[in-house]
């Protein structure tokens, strides 16, 4: 007779972790179901219905970590908040352990760490759950699925977009190169900080992809070296969360990063995104933030539906 409390062996991770590992197919059907979700929240059939969604939160959020509760709530699930201080992880447990004990109870997992997302993985495979990366050090995917999907409610169409994202190369630029990377004929410009740029290998593998349909993924130090003909400014807090920063003169050097409406006169005919939170003075003026031009606040409102939509996609890859 199988021993029922023998612990599961390992099995292959299931979930979102890096944009890079969707297809192409796959990122396009997210982002237009996001738009489909925003226009109508009851447009699905509650697929998480009798699930429990852990969501576990070990950063500050407001927008992701609501999102992915309410979502999971609309979706007919039931969520299991967890804090930085909830999980025996603090009192030594290990990752696999805490994995196997989630995955007996849990159907579904959205998380949100200080590790890398390599412990995700061993969340899923070890539960035997998909888990959704809610934001990693590497990356935040489902903010990439956001951005996308905030693009087409304001473009209709994809395409040939062409976005400046000027300021530090962190975990929402890598997911904003991979999902741009996507799309035939999109054009990213990110404009970094010497000593802050995207990492070399996310870029390199965002370009390759990029190039496969027609797209182009590069970096410069200037925003100033940025085409014309840009159709979205987009920028993120100087500050990532959870993290600092070893230069004690570090504002200098992204003071010239600064979004305001200055360099937006540059791109006459360009939108603005920002990620949220924002610190007005530092990375953009209130102007531009609060201004006619932003989709920042459509964008915030897009985290619920494009999470609505990660969960739905995420479920289903246990049926």
């Amino acid at each position: 007779m199988k021993d029922y409390y023998a612990p599961p062996r390992p099995r292959a991770e299931q979930g979102l972790f890096s944009l890079s590992e969707l297809t192409d197919a796959e990122v396009a059907s997210l982002t237009a179901r996001s738009v489909e979700l925003f226009h109508d929240p009851r447009a699905h059939e509650r697929p998480l219905e009798s699930s429990a969604v852990g969501v576990l939160f070990t950063k500050t959020s407001t927008r992701t970590r609501t999102a992915f509760t309410v979502g999971a709530i609309r979706l007919g699930g039931t969520p299991i908040a967890y804090g930085p201080h909830d999980l025996q992880l603090n009192t030594g447990e290990s990752v696999h352990d805490t994995g196997r004990v989630l995955g007996s109870m849990l159907d579904l997992l959205a998380a949100r760490t200080a590790a890398p997302v390599e412990e995700m993985k061993d969340l899923s495979r070890y539960g035997g759950i998909p888990v959704v990366n809610a934001m990693s050090t590497q990356e935040h995917p489902t903010q990439g699925l956001c951005d996308l999907a905030t693009l087409l409610l304001a473009h209709g169409d994809l395409r040939g977009v062409k976005v400046l994202y000027v300021g530090e190369g962190n975990n929402t630029a890598v997911a904003l190169a991979h999902a741009l990377a996507t799309v035939p004929g999109t054009h990213l410009v990110c404009a970094t900080p010497r000593g802050y740029e995207v990492p070399e290998s996310e870029l390199k593998a965002a370009a390759a992809r990029a190039a496969a349909v027609g797209a182009v993924i590069e970096q410069v130090d200037d925003p100033a070296l940025a085409p014309p003909d840009i159709d979205i400014v987009y920028t993120t807090r100087w500050q990532t969360t959870g993290t600092s920063k070893p230069d004690p003169n570090w504002r200098e050097t992204f003071r010239p990063f600064h979004v305001d409406d200055v360099l937006m006169r540059r791109f006459p005919q360009a939108s603005f995104l920002h990620d949220l939170p924002a610190h007005r003075g530092d990375e953009v003026s209130g102007s531009v933030l609060d201004g006619p031009r932003s989709l920042a606040w459509t964008q915030a409102a897009m985290k619920l539906p494009s999470a609505m939509a990660v969960l739905e996609w995420a479920i289903g890859l246990t049926a």
